[in-house]
């Protein structure tokens, strides 16, 4: 974790807090000094800073992992600075090499096209979108050209290259490593050239990317921008970092009740990272909830005002509310006030339904046996009641399923 270092002039208090602000939850501010004299040069002359985000639109949806940046962003935002949301439709089409053992394969225009559509809406539930400058690398990067993209790759050698890891183990290991993979580091890094940014921000793994700006913007002779690197959010395993192939996220596009239960189900020690690195809390507020915490009050309290926090951000206070309240009812053994109603024939010549047949049929069970094994496990209620005969069979009427705390059906037999 980044310490505060100690500048050779004098430091407002303006400053100051725009630093803390800046170090908070973040993984290195590279460096610290250079990015002091920034902002005490933005208080004096009144120009906001120019501070970088990019993101490749690789898939359609974004999680609560991917916001940790944007968060940040959103901060310095707050203090007055101008805030580049970049998407990368060109360095997309490249694939980004970035701690990875193989070649990624590049997107298709269509793919790009797709996906970007998507990654700004979502961000700006984040971001202010008033006060947020949204560009395309592609601006610069089409017109850059056969001839500018070799004057680009003059300014940095192989040797520097190949001191990032995942290139370095590559190569080693007798992996192929495609000649266009140098490419993508070099455009990102010209990106920043392009934008003229003064602090750029990324996950842990871009740092060789963010340095690459730094090297290309003292090229091209402009002020070198800094880096501030926030690390990867832990899923709700509290142990991998959040991802969807790993089944351990929260997409911000969730419904506001699946968002609310899932943030419930962390732990009680993961709960404090995710509040530095998700909550708009100020710290002071932070650590006195934690106190209150270590001095006998309910965790689950904190968790539950962390959770509202979230799911208002990505919804709304009143959906938030309501979330809270569906919790509740599941955990009581309540019926939520919305739950998905189905009409279902009965057997032939209308016969009664087996229990693990409706179970299935009403889309709360993969199959009949595994309905079973559900009822053997007191998993399953009718009406609010424990169902413990395997050979139920239900005729004519409406009732309500619920499997587990949050499965629930309303089933019409007809």
């Amino acid at each position: 974790m980044t310490t505060t270092q100690t500048p050779d002039f004098t430091v407002s208090d303006h400053v100051r807090e725009a630093l803390a602000v800046t170090l908070r939850g973040c993984e290195e501010l590279i460096p610290q000094e250079e990015w002091v004299k920034k902002l005490a040069r933005s208080q004096t002359t009144g120009t906001p800073l120019r501070i970088k985000l990019g993101l490749d639109p690789t898939a359609p949806d974004i999680h609560i992992g991917h916001t940790v940046v944007l968060n940040k962003m959103r901060q310095l935002q707050d203090l007055g600075h101008t805030v580049i949301f970049l998407i990368g439709d060109f360095t997309s089409m490249i694939g980004d090499p970035s701690g990875r053992n193989s070649t990624r394969p590049p997107l298709t225009p269509e793919q790009i096209k797709v996906n970007a559509e998507t990654y700004y809406r979502q961000a700006s539930l984040v971001l202010d979108p008033s006060k947020t400058e949204i560009r395309y690398n592609s601006e610069w990067s089409d017109p850059l050209g056969a001839r500018g993209l070799i004057q680009l790759a003059s300014r940095y050698t192989v040797a520097r290259m190949m001191e990032r890891n995942d290139f370095h183990d590559r190569f080693k290991a007798g992996t192929p490593i495609a000649v266009h993979e140098f490419i993508y580091p070099l455009m990102q890094g010209y990106d920043s050239v392009a934008l003229k940014s003064d602090l750029e921000l990324g996950g842990t793994d871009q740092k060789f990317n963010l340095l690459m700006g730094r090297t290309l913007q003292a090229e091209y002779g402009q002020e070198p921008q800094c880096i501030l690197t926030m690390p990867l959010l832990e899923g709700l395993d509290g142990v991998e970092k959040m991802s969807k192939s790993k089944n351990n996220y929260i997409g911000i596009s969730e419904d506001a009740n699946t968002m609310f239960a899932k943030c419930l189900s962390i732990s009680d020690v993961l709960m404090w990272r995710w509040y530095t690195l998700l909550s708009f809390k100020s710290e002071a507020e932070i650590a006195a909830l934690k106190a209150e915490v270590s001095g006998g009050r309910n965790p689950k309290d904190a968790k539950v005002a962390l959770a509202k926090e979230i799911t208002a951000r990505f919804h709304s206070a009143a959906a938030a509310d309501a979330a809270e309240q569906d919790f509740i009812n599941r955990s009581k053994g309540g019926i939520p006030d919305e739950i998905p109603e189905i009409s279902l024939p009965l057997g032939e010549g209308g016969a009664a339904l087996g229990i693990g047949a409706l179970l299935k049929s009403a889309g709360l069970a993969a199959s009949s046996g595994e309905g079973n094994r559900l009822i053997d496990g007191g998993g399953v209620r009718i009406d609010a009641n424990v169902v413990s005969d395997k050979g139920l069979k239900l005729g004519a009427g409406t009732y309500v399923l619920q499997v587990g705390k949050r499965k629930f059906a309303r089933v019409t037999l007809g």
